[in-house]
C-alpha cells in the first residue's frame, strides 16, 4: 500500500483531475484511519487481519472480502503465491494463514532490511520487480507460479514490467491482482485519467482483447493473448484470471419453441 502518496493527497487543499485544478476537502473520508473492526466485516482473513499483533499489515478495508472471493480456491492447497511488495512483512503472514501450510509463498521487495522477514511466513527475495530476469529466477525457485499479488512500487512502468514478465509464467487457472491502482490516476506514479501507460486502461484493453471474438481487432495486450478467462474490476484493484481462450459456441435443449431460434442476428 501507498502510504505518503495518499496521505499526501487526501490532506492537500487542491487536487487536479484532468489538468484542471479543482477544490477539494482536506481530508477526504476514504482516508480516515479506522482503529476497530467494523460489524459488517466477518470473513477468515478479515479476522486475522484484525486480531493482528505482530508485524504490522496495512490494507484498504474493501481489500479483504476482494481477497477471500479471488483466493478462495486456492486455501489449504499446495499453491504458489508470489507477494509483490513486503513492507512490514505482515501480509506474508496473513497469506500464510489464508493459503495453508502446503502453500508455497514468495514475497519480493527492493528494499534490503525487508529480508528480516525471510523464512517466517514466506521466503523473501530482494530485487525490483521492474527486473524480467530477477522475476523469472524468483519463479523457477518457487517451482512455478499460481497467485500474483502485486503490492509493490505503484509505478505504472514497474505493474506494466512485472506482468507482461509474470502473467506468461502464471498456471492455467492462476490469479494475477493488482491493487492500489487509484495510483493510475497520479502522475507521481506515471498515471492520469484515461493516460494510455497506466495499466488501468491496459486492463480496460484487454476486456477488449478477452472480446477479440465479436469485433475482428485481435488481441492488443501481447501477455495475456489467448490466455483471459476474466477480468474483474473494483475500486482500486483488477484481478485477471488466467484460462485459455476458446471459440464461444452455443447449443439449445429441448424441443419446444415459442419463437423462432435459427436466426441469426447474435451470432458472432
Amino acid at each position: 500500500m501507498i502510504l505518503s502518496g495518499i496521505d499526501q493527497r487526501m490532506r492537500a487543499k487542491l487536487r487536479r483531475i484532468s489538468g484542471e485544478v479543482v477544490e477539494a476537502p482536506a481530508q477526504d473520508p476514504a482516508a480516515q484511519l479506522v482503529t476497530q473492526k467494523p460489524a459488517q466485516y466477518s470473513g477468515a482473513m478479515e479476522e486475522f487481519f484484525w486480531e493482528n499483533k505482530e508485524r504490522a499489515i496495512h490494507k484498504w478495508l474493501h481489500y479483504l472480502p476482494i481477497y477471500e472471493r479471488h483466493f478462495a480456491a486456492f486455501r489449504n492447497r499446495p499453491v504458489k503465491v508470489l507477494e509483490i511488495g513486503v513492507q512490514n512483512g505482515g501480509s506474508a503472514r496473513m497469506w500464510r494463514d489464508w493459503f495453508g501450510p502446503e502453500a508455497v509463498i514468495f514475497g519480493i521487495d527492493i528494499d534490503p532490511d525487508c529480508a528480516v522477514a525471510n523464512g517466517e511466513a514466506a521466503q523473501i527475495r530482494i530485487g525490483s520487480q521492474a527486473d524480467p530476469e530477477f522475476l523469472r529466477a524468483t519463479v523457477a525457485e518457487m517451482g512455478g507460479l499460481d497467485v500474483v499479488i502485486d503490492d509493490g512500487s505503484h509505478v505504472m512502468s514497474h505493474i506494466h514490467e512485472s506482468f507482461r514478465t509474470l502473467f506468461p509464467l502464471l498456471s492455467e487457472g492462476g490469479v494475477y491482482l493488482v491493487e492500489d491502482l487509484h495510483t493510475a490516476y497520479w502522475s507521481d506514479f506515471e498515471g492520469g485519467y484515461r493516460r494510455q501507460s497506466s495499466f488501468l486502461e491496459t486492463a480496460k484493453t484487454m476486456i477488449d482483447d478477452m472480446h477479440c471474438w465479436y469485433h475482428g481487432f485481435g488481441q492488443q495486450e501481447r501477455a495475456s493473448a489467448n490466455a483471459l478467462g476474466g477480468l474483474h474490476f473494483y475500486d482500486s484493484i483488477v484481478v485477471i484470471d488466467k484460462v485459455a481462450m476458446t471459440p464461444p459456441r452455443r447449443a439449445i435443449t429441448g424441443s419446444a419453441h415459442i419463437k423462432d431460434e435459427t436466426r441469426k442476428e447474435c451470432e458472432p
